[in-house]
Order: C-alpha cells, then structure tokens, then sequence
C-alpha cells in the first residue's frame, strides 16, 4: 500500500482503514454522490440513473462532486450494485420514487441457467472505464472506492424482482430449494470477487461489499447464505494491500464472524453502540460509521453533538471511519452535510494527539 500512498495528498481514509496512525478521522458518507445535492440533480436533468452509471464521463463527474461539494476523505465511485444482475442478462429499469425493478426475477434452476457468466472486463467495461477516468480527474485528492453488493443481497434483488415489504420469495426460495439458491449463491460470489479485483486493476484505492439484506437473516441463515458467499469473495479478491470493507446492515449477532471474515473494516448501522463494538472487535479491524442518517435533518447543533457522541464512543486511537449508519437520504440538505463534514474533521483531531 506505500507505494501508492505516496501518490495521494490525502491518504487518511486508507490509513485509518488500516487502523495506522491518522491526524484526525476521516470521512465519507454513503450515497454521497446522488439525489440530495442539486448539481447532482441538474445532471439528472439530461441523463436517467442508467445512462449515468454507464457514461464513465457523467459517473466520473459525480462521483467527483461530493469531494468539491462537501470535502470528504474519499469518492465512491457512482454506479449500483444491481449492474451484475443486468451483464448477467436480466433487465433493470430504475423507477422514479419507487427503486430498482428487475423483470422475470429467478425463481428456479431454469431461470439460474439462463444467466450469464460474465466477463467484466467486457460486460462492466463502462463501470471500469469510469474508475480509470475519475481517478485520473481526482489527481491523487483523495482515495477511490469501488464496491459491489453481496451474493445474497444481489440474490434478494433478482428473487424478489426489486425492493419488498415481506420478501417472502426469497425466503420461500431459499427453504424449499437451498440447492439452486446456493449454485446462484456461488455463481454471485465468483462474479464479485472478479468485479472486485477489476475495479482495483482499473485504480480503486479500496473496496467494499453491501450486504443490505443480510439482517434479514437468522443468525444461522446468515452465516449458511450470506456470510460463507461474503468470506468466499474476500479471498478471492486480486488486490495488493487496498483495503475491503464490509457492511452487513442489521446483522448485530455475528460480529465476531464478521472480523475475521478476511475483511479490513467492519461498516455499522446506527442501531449499534461503538465503544461496545470496538471492545468486542476493534482490535482486529477498522471501524465505520455510525451516524443515524435522519440526524442530518437536524439543526446544526443536534448534528455537531450526535457526531461528537460517535466520536467519543469510539474513544482515542485509530481506526476510525466516520460515515452514517447507512446512505445519506435524499431530502437531506447539502450544507447539512457539509456541516457534518466539518464537524467531524475539526472536533475529531482531539482523539488523534499522542
């Protein structure tokens, strides 16, 4: 990892991944280039969700705004995770208001087989391109993140056909046909760990996995449907030493699975409390998060002092990513944000001195 440190004015983000000595912590924030900051929505304007993730040129460009826009320690590349999904053959469409929709989800063996395998270096090719083109634009500002979402939660998706309220398909399919739902479940690891070590190829810093869907899960579900297909990638993954980061939303009862998952970072929701969390594993990973993001509808005050709360449950020393227990919404104000931002760069310095 020197080598390419070296090459970035600001490397905090993947010190503090690596739990090495930081100045103060860092910052980024899920979500944070979309549909809250208004330049994002004037781009919005000329292109739908889909012709942005697939114009590296415009995917480049927002994914760039937030570091001028707001000042965070990183970029994450903008994109979806339902991409791998689609290069496998099925079809996406984003519905304003309503989220993804994925026609003909898989429901049997059959529907499995009509799946292809990919080759991301050609069927991502657009999402390569604009990791290589925004890190060339960043000129070494800040570090790259590429991410992916997990197997189970990208099998949640194409299941359920989009988003759900009782995702009983999945369950249905997972209990009657757990053999089907783990071939699909393995072909959706190979597939990721591959995208990963592309993107890494391609110029990302970091990288990490969402596993919205995992808290879904029985503690034993989850580590028979998701964690194993989670531990699979991570070895799997072509990287140096860029660090991977791992965020199971509402899986509170694996955390010690989770640290030794091979993961760098372990990602936290904001139902969890961070000093009992880095007690149980901090000293095997870095932390992120966790701040509730509907505390960014607040005012000023009530954002500095919730911030100031994650900073001190954490405590001194490092390892340490701030961000919010899950994206940033949509009617967040963006000096909300900001404020956020700044917040956390000048009261955190205090957690950092010898």
């Amino acid at each position: 990892m020197e080598d390419f440190l070296t090459k970035l004015k600001n490397d905090l983000f993947l010190r503090a991944c690596k739990r090495k000595k930081v100045e103060r912590t860092p910052i980024w924030i899920m979500r944070q280039a979309g549909r809250y900051l208004p330049e994002y929505r004037a781009l919005r304007q000329k292109a739908d969700f889909i012709k942005m993730c697939k114009t590296p040129e415009l995917a480049a460009q927002v994914t760039i705004q937030p570091v001028d826009i707001i000042g965070v320690d990183a970029a994450i590349i903008f994109s979806d995770i339902l991409v791998i999904p689609e290069a496998m053959g099925m079809k996406l469409k984003m519905i304003e208001s309503k989220g993804p929709k994925l026609y003909d989800p898989i429901r049997n063996m059959n529907d499995i087989n009509r799946l292809k395998k990919i080759d991301p270096t050609k069927n991502l090719k657009y999402v390569l391109d604009a990791v290589s083109l925004t890190k060339k634009e960043l000129n070494g500002r800040v570090p790259l993140i590429g991410f992916a979402g997990s197997p189970w939660t990208l099998m949640t998706y194409m299941v359920e056909g989009g988003g759900s309220k009782s995702f009983s398909e999945i369950k249905k399919f997972i209990y009657n046909d757990p053999k089907s739902a783990h071939i699909l479940l393995d072909k959706l690891a190979d597939a990721v760990a591959e995208y990963l070590s592309a993107k890494i190829e391609a110029g990302a810093d970091a990288v990490q996995i969402f596993d919205t869907w995992g808290g879904l899960l029985s503690p034993s579900d989850f580590e028979e449907f998701s964690l194993k297909y989670i531990e699979k990638i991570i070895s799997q993954i072509k990287r140096k030493d860029e660090p991977v980061i791992v965020f199971a939303k509402g899986v509170h009862y694996k955390l010690n699975k989770l640290a030794n998952c091979g993961a760098d970072v372990i990602s936290l929701d904001w139902t969890m409390e961070l000093d009992k969390v880095r007690k149980k594993i901090g000293n095997k990973v870095a932390l992120q998060g966790n701040l509730d993001p509907t505390i960014l509808y607040g005012d000023k005050e009530k954002i500095r002092n919730e911030a100031v709360k994650i900073l001190k449950s954490y405590g001194k020393n490092n390892g340490h990513i701030f961000n919010l227990g899950h994206g940033i919404l949509p009617d967040v104000k963006p000096e909300n944000a900001k404020w956020l931002v700044d917040v956390v760069k000048s009261e955190s310095r205090i957690f950092h001195t010898k």
